[in-house]
Formats: structure tokens, sequence, C-alpha cells
């Protein structure tokens, strides 16, 4: 049994180096359908829990699509994961900001397990990092041995910051790696604070002074978003080799079989950017697919300029790459989704930035929070607009579909709110699948 609620479905497996699970291909191949609606999903913990995600955002489909589409679906799984304190609404209403037997701070059983799975061979590192968490010791020495932790997983080495790739800036990284571990654990927990979480309570010091006491007890809050903030630059780094090297080769091997097959991408948080970095895989020329559709994207809202408004000499890493679609991308965004609002932005900043780590900086922005920046005479349209006018044929355009995206706790807000049949319908729209 897939798990999976409509068909003909079948998943495509693609493992963190791009090498995609031949047995799995095969089966994608073997659909017979005219449209294929690809589905790659973002953090999620396990194959199951992005099972459950296709099943319910796939459900409404069915009965939108016109009766010339034979619609296959399938179910992108890439090694990616969850901390299990980011509920989903109406999905996993487990889920908790708090463990059972201790604070914010600390890392439950699932996560940690989930880290493990997510570093192999770093469980020294990983049991130490939990200690830590677990303890909350009120020492300056303590984060900055939690800094060289997290660095470390994150494969950012201290002489060498730029050796890491994965960052929106070519051979840069971000400032949370470089920068003092206190000052950027105090960064975090603020913006913590502000988004809905943990706030300090007088006797853990509510102050913003860095001194030793309580204040420094305060922090450790601020310390379990740095790790996973850097769980996330992995992911960010693995979206892109999943997508460039794994998804956009599989799907051109079976456009090359089926000439008449029409593609449908989406993308959800980092799994919009495997989608959209998959272009980077096609030829050019080649006109297979037909939508793309990010929901809540956790990749640049310049990705798709051709000149960065702070570097005229450079443009996205995308680039006129939405050229290779025979149809829209469509960038949804919500003003509710504090995981891209507050703390992406904070993630992304990079090293030698003139702004300061913790001053804002529009350069750092999120496609999901703001939809596609710097591009001229791409529209912007309301969710209500989109659905009643339809989408252009070509093209990027942004959707504010912060009328349905809005639900969701601290830390993350909305961003896991996108399993609505108004977004199915602006897939089926940027497809032109209707009936």
């Amino acid at each position: 049994m897939s798990g999976v609620g409509v068909g003909p479905y079948a998943e495509l497996t693609v493992d963190a180096q791009g090498d995609v699970d031949r047995t799995t291909l095969a089966a994608v191949a073997g659909l017979d359908v005219t449209d294929l609606l690809v589905f790659a999903h973002g953090w999620n913990s396990d194959r199951s829990t992005a099972t459950r995600l296709y099943d319910r955002f796939f459900a409404p489909f069915p009965g939108l699509v016109g009766p010339g589409v034979r619609l296959g679906y399938v179910g992108v799984v890439w090694p990616s994961m969850r901390f299990s304190d980011e509920p989903i609404p109406d999905f996993d209403p487990s889920a908790a900001g708090t463990t059972a037997t201790g604070g914010w701070s600390e890392l439950d059983a699932e996560t940690r397990r989930a880290l493990g799975e997510f570093w192999p061979g770093r469980e020294a590192e990983l049991d130490r990092i939990a200690r830590l968490l677990a303890e909350r010791p009120e020492s300056q020495a303590a984060f900055a041995e939690f800094g060289a932790l997290v660095r470390e997983l994150a494969g950012v080495g201290p002489a060498d910051p730029g050796s890491a790739a994965g960052g929106d800036v070519a051979g840069e990284v971000p400032a949370m790696f470089t920068e003092d571990p206190l000052e950027v654990c105090r960064v975090f927990t603020d913006a913590l604070a502000a988004a809905g979480g943990p706030a300090a309570s007088p006797e853990e010091g509510g102050g913003r002074e860095l001194s030793f006491g309580g204040g420094l007890r305060r922090l450790w809050n601020g310390a379990k978003e740095v790790l996973r903030q850097a769980a996330y630059y992995e992911m960010k780094k693995r979206a892109g080799v999943v997508g460039e090297r794994g998804l956009g080769p599989a799907l051109v091997e079976v456009a090359r079989s089926r000439t008449e097959l029409r593609v449908h991408l989406v993308g959800h948080s980092f799994g919009a950017r495997v989608v959209s970095f998959a272009l980077r895989g096609l030829p050019d020329g080649w006109s297979f697919v037909k939508s793309l559709t990010l929901l809540q994207g956790a990749f640049s809202h310049y990705a798709f300029s051709n000149q960065l408004p702070h570097d005229r000499g450079r443009g996205g890493e995308l680039r006129g790459l939405q050229r290779r679609i025979d149809g829209p991308v469509v960038a949804c965004h919500s003003d509710h989704d504090t995981a891209l609002k507050v703390f992406y932005p904070l993630a992304s900043r990079m090293a030698g930035d003139s702004a300061g780590f913790a001053g804002f900086d529009a350069r750092w922005g999120a496609i999901g929070h703001d939809g596609v920046q710097a591009l001229p005479g791409a529209p912007r349209l309301t969710l209500e607009a989109a659905l009643r006018e339809g989408l252009p044929g070509g093209g990027c355009v942004s959707v504010d579909a912060a009328s349905v995206v809005r639900r969701g706790g601290a830390p993350s807000g909305a961003h896991s709110d996108v399993c609505h049949e108004e977004l199915a319908r602006v897939v089926v729209s940027a497809g032109r699948m209707w009936r």
C-alpha cells in the first residue's frame, strides 16, 4: 500500500548525492497517464510523514482536472528531516514545543533520532550538543564549544569558512557559522521570542544583557534554533543536488520515451528548491515541463533575477531558467510564515555583511515570504485574483496565499499550512489541467 489515496501513484526516491533509485524510476516511467504531478516535500523526518503530506495535498485533484487529463501522481522522497516541535496544521497534533521532561531548548527523543539519521556517523557530536542543550550551562566557553560542534556538523571549517557550498551567494556561508556563538544565540533567542516562542522567564534573566547568571541560560533556547537552522542549511545544500543531479535527469529519461507526457512540478519549502534546481538538469529546447508551483519556497527571492539589486554584475542562481518551462513559475507566499519571514533571513545572512548579523537586509529574503523579487514584468496577484482570472501562460508570477496559508504555531508559523484545495486549484490552473 502506498498510503496515498489517489492514483495512479508512484514514489521516486533520490539520495543525498542525487542518485535515483532505479526501481522507483521505472515505476514512474510505467504510469499510463497524460500528465504527471510531481511533488517534492520539504522538511519531513521520514518517508511516512512525506507520504501523509502527499496524500492530503493530492486529495482534491481528481475533482479539479478536466476529463481529457489522465493524471498520475509522483511523490519525491529525499533525505531531509523535521524537528518534532514543528507542528503541521491538521496533520501532526501530537507535536509540541517542549518535551515531556524538560524545556524548550532540549532535544526530544524523536528529533535526536532524526538528527542521527540526517548526520550519520556524528553520534558523539550530537550527543554532546544534546547534553549542552539539556544542561544549559552558564558559561561562555560552553557556547563556544556548541558553536564549534555546529560548524563541524555543517561542514564549515573555522580556517576556511568559504569551503562549504550551499549559500545563496557562491563561495560564502551564513554569518551564523562565523560570528561569535554567544551573539548568534542571543539573536536567535530574541527572534524566537518575537515569533511567539519561549520568552525568558524572570528566573532565567529576561534582559538582553549577556552577563553571567540566569541571563546566559535563556540563550540556550536560541542555541537550539541555531542547530535547527544548521540542519536546514544542510537541507538547502542537498535540495539543490537532489534537483539538479537527480530529479531533473530522471524526468528527462522518462520524457525521452514518453514524448507526449506533460509534467507539472510542485515543491514545498526546500522541496521547492528541489523542483526549481531540477530545471538545471533539463536540456535547452525541451518543453515537457508545463508548470512549476512553489509552496512557501525556502530559497532566495532573487533566484530567478537577471540582475541582483545589490550587485548589478550578478544574477540569481536560476536566472533565465524559467524559459525551460512551457508555462508559468508560480511562487505562492505568505506573510504568516515565520520560518521564512524571521529565521530564513537570519540563517541566510552572509559573513562580512556590512549591515551586521542582526540587522534587517532584504538581500536574504525567501521567495516563500514575499514572492519573486527584482524581475521586471513579473506579475503579483492575490490568491483570489489568481483563481478568478487565471495565471499567465509563462514567466514568473507571485501569488499571495496568506488568505489560506495562515495557521501554525511557533517557531515556524504557517510554513507547513499548504494542504488547501485553493492551492491545488493554483497548480491545476498553472498546468492548464482544469475542467
